[in-house]
């Protein structure tokens, strides 16, 4: 049998996981976010959600990974044989179907975006021809699922290339690069006459504005930005080697993903105070707000240009990520090679793709709950799988995996200290899946 590849270096490894975990939702969702629900109060509660409910979930979906060298079924089965635990995988590959299946429509219409950054044909309109333009492209099929494709084909590219040479240097460039261009607008953002404002709409405590509300988004928040749940950090660390430190991997992971969703706070709220822009989060900040700032700006077609970027790295490490979950358990269960299971993975998300990209324009007709298909394949990943499969983990390994395997993986068979193991088993029990479920229930309108 031939040897299972892995990453090759420690740094690859984190860089990928990292890049598995930062996404749109560190830079349109959490500054806004953090400013509406009391600033500095906020992100005190979205480090504590981090602490007892972040590190806990990766850690778990590591020590599945890791234990293994496997896909999550065949985790599942060697850890508990004769238990039919390894169905839940099905939900998870189900799950990263429908994330990329609409997060690609998304990621499309960066790369227009870019493209139209690089051509210098962002700047010179008015707020109204700022919406107008986003409006024309997502009512336009053909240039909807062009660039949708478009970015499939780069996700697949890079995939085919394997593990090592595809993944890891991927990642090891791209989030380097994204750390650097975010530090390069931070800087930048400080220098602006509104940047007092805005760091202080960001970071200012005021424990009046958290409400529960304010809570639950924080923990639903840390969930859906570490982006656990659909075993991509089980496929990820299967490829982990024997002495990497977990405890100290997820701990990386969870920090240099909550610093590029601060930093994202830092490099857009000084410049939409500066510019007396009214705050606002979602597709209208990345492709109606920010644009119209980058116009005004010294330099405004080098930022536009770096922005748009920036956010092409943070989508693209996501989605080869959930890539990577169906095509290693195809090659791993069904015994197909790495380019046929690619195959098969591109033609599956490439109709779901499309479907989700027409949602907008020839098929806006059609609802489910009175939403598109869109919102549906959207509400159902963020809202359902992601959050079963995050209460699945951590109950599996909280509750039915065998300690002595939790305690060999904490500590690589001894050799480093298992301090953390009774803190891990503690949240993972009780912690996180009361959490979810709280989060599930508001996520879902029941609790409000």
């Amino acid at each position: 049998m031939a040897k299972r590849v892995g990453f090759a270096t420690r740094l690859g490894a984190i860089a990928a996981a990292v890049g598995s975990a930062v996404g749109l939702g560190n830079i349109w969702r959490f500054p806004y976010e953090a400013g509406v629900n009391g600033g500095g109060a906020f992100i005190m509660v979205y480090i504590v959600c981090i602490l007892i409910m972040g590190i806990p979930v990766i850690l778990s979906e590591f020590i599945i990974g890791r234990s293994t060298h496997s896909n999550m079924k065949a985790a599942l089965r060697q850890l508990s044989p004769g238990k039919k635990y390894y169905l839940f995988t099905y939900i998870c590959i189900l799950g990263s179907f429908i994330v990329i299946g609409f997060y690609s429509v998304v990621c499309g219409w960066i790369i227009e975006y870019l493209y139209q950054a690089a051509l210098g044909n962002l700047s010179g309109h008015t707020p109204q021809e700022y919406n107008d333009m986003f409006s024309a492209l997502v009512a336009s099929p053909w240039r909807c699922v062009g660039w949708t494709i478009l970015f499939l084909v780069l996700n697949f590219l890079v995939l085919s290339r394997g593990i090592e040479k595809g993944i890891e240097r991927v990642a090891s460039i791209m989030m380097p690069l994204l750390f650097v261009i975010l530090i390069i607008f931070c800087i930048n953002s400080l220098l602006m006459p509104g940047a007092a404002d805005g760091l202080r709409f960001l970071f200012e405590p005021d424990f009046s504005e958290l409400t529960l509300r304010g809570v639950l988004d924080a923990f639903g928040q840390a969930f859906l930005s570490l982006s656990i749940g659909i075993s991509c950090l089980v496929t990820y660390s299967s490829y982990f080697k024997d002495d990497t430190s977990l405890v100290k991997d997820a701990t990386t992971v969870a920090f240099l993903d909550t610093m590029v969703a601060i930093l994202s706070g830092v490099m857009i709220f000084p410049a939409v105070f500066s510019f007396g822009v009214e705050p606002t989060a979602g597709p209208r900040l990345i492709f109606e707000v920010l644009p119209g700032i980058f116009q005004q700006m010294m330099g405004g077609y080098v930022w536009a240009l770096l922005f748009f970027l920036l956010v092409f790295f943070a989508s693209l490490t996501s989605t080869i990520s959930l890539s990577e979950i169906p095509i290693t358990f195809l090659i791993e269960e069904h015994k197909t090679s790495r380019p046929v299971a690619i195959v098969w993975t591109a033609v599956i998300t490439l109709v779901l793709s499309t479907v989700a990209a027409l949602s907008f324009n020839v098929l806006d007709n059609v609802t489910l709950f009175g939403k598109s298909i869109f919102d549906v394949m959207d509400y159902a990943a963020s809202n359902i799988f992601m959050l079963l499969g995050g209460l699945f983990t951590a109950m599996y390994v909280g509750w039915v995996m065998d300690r002595k395997v939790i305690h060999d993986q904490l500590t690589n068979g001894g050799k480093l200290k298992g301090a953390m193991e009774p803190y891990l088993i503690f949240c993972l029990r009780y912690v996180a899946p009361v959490s979810i479920f709280f989060i599930f229930l508001y996520l879902t309108g029941i609790l409000y």
